[in-house]
């Protein structure tokens, strides 16, 4: 398991609403198997714990 201190970020739009976006490492997307043609994920969040993860859909 490889762990990485990343940094979000914020951005606000023209009508006032905000959005976030997180890079994730390219190595990490290659591992799997994530490419441009094939880029749809699954988005988890526990707010019990405060934490997210992602997988690739199938």
């Amino acid at each position: 398991m490889e762990e990485r201190i990343l940094k979000i970020q914020f951005a606000k739009s023209g009508n006032g609403g905000r959005t976030a976006r997180l890079t994730i490492p390219i190595k990490w997307l290659d591992e799997m198997e994530i490419v441009p043609e094939d880029r749809e994920v699954v988005a988890v969040f526990n707010p019990e714990t405060k934490e997210f993860s992602i997988r690739k859909k199938y």
